[in-house]
């Protein structure tokens, strides 16, 4: 079995992406929360997923050309499949160019990472000023703990064995401070996902399950955010 949260899960579990109703069925319940805040996309329009694993963004994305960066060569080969311009890189020091992007998608990476500071920095760095990050993680709480860890590791929806190392989940208050050393004013509310829509996955798992927001940040959440312009603009 590997270590908890390490990055080669994800090419052992590559077959699992794309399926719905498998390993990384969340996954495409937060990839739709995330989609519904993203912005419309002007010509021309760059989307840089960080930590994009499978790709499971793409369908979200049209419109932008959709830069795709993480480390699992597996993943990133589904990506490309997909449609996504794949760079394999580290998320502490991306492969790109400062302030290419207009659109930074960070979805549930700011927990896999050691070094939190400095992927903010990088999310920030190729991020255009007026360009929008949209991003979600899980909070430093003991129910997170509980629900996502101890309880969600066993259940259907849930996320794989040995997927997170609680020691690295975010406090919401720590993202947005780090967010705002960066230019980045970042607002954040909970996410849970619907009861009945998640009573009906366990019984059938043949439906999707809609995430709604919460005011409770006590497990995941979600953020938007625009990057302020520079003073001589």
């Amino acid at each position: 079995m590997r270590p908890r949260n390490d990055y080669r899960q994800y090419d052992d579990l590559a077959a699992e992406w794309w399926r719905t109703d498998g390993e990384f069925a969340a996954l495409h319940w937060l990839a739709d929360a995330r989609a519904r805040l993203v912005p419309e996309p002007d010509p021309g329009a760059v989307a840089v997923d960080v930590a994009c694993g499978g790709g499971l963004m793409a369908p979200h994305l049209r419109g932008y050309r959709h830069v795709g960066v993480d480390l699992s060569h597996m993943s990133l080969q589904l990506a490309r499949d997909h449609g996504v311009e794949v760079v394999r890189g580290d998320v502490t020091a991306l492969p790109l160019a400062d302030e290419c992007a207009d659109l930074v998608v960070a979805g549930e990476i700011f927990e896999h990472v050691e070094d939190l500071e400095a992927t903010v920095a990088e999310v920030a760095r190729v991020l255009r000023p007026g360009g929008t990050l949209v991003c979600d993680t899980i909070n430093s709480t003991w129910w997170a703990r509980f629900s996502l860890v101890t309880v969600g590791e066993r259940i259907p929806g849930g996320p794989p064995p040995q997927c997170h190392d609680a020691r690295l989940f975010v406090d919401p208050r720590r993202l947005v401070a780090l967010c705002g050393d960066h230019g980045i004013e970042l607002k954040v509310r909970g996410l849970r996902f619907s009861v009945p829509q998640y009573a009906a996955f366990l019984m059938s798992r043949a439906r999707p399950v809609r995430m709604v927001p919460t005011r409770s940040l006590a497990a995941v959440y979600q953020g938007t955010g625009t990057k302020r312009a520079r003073v001589d603009d």
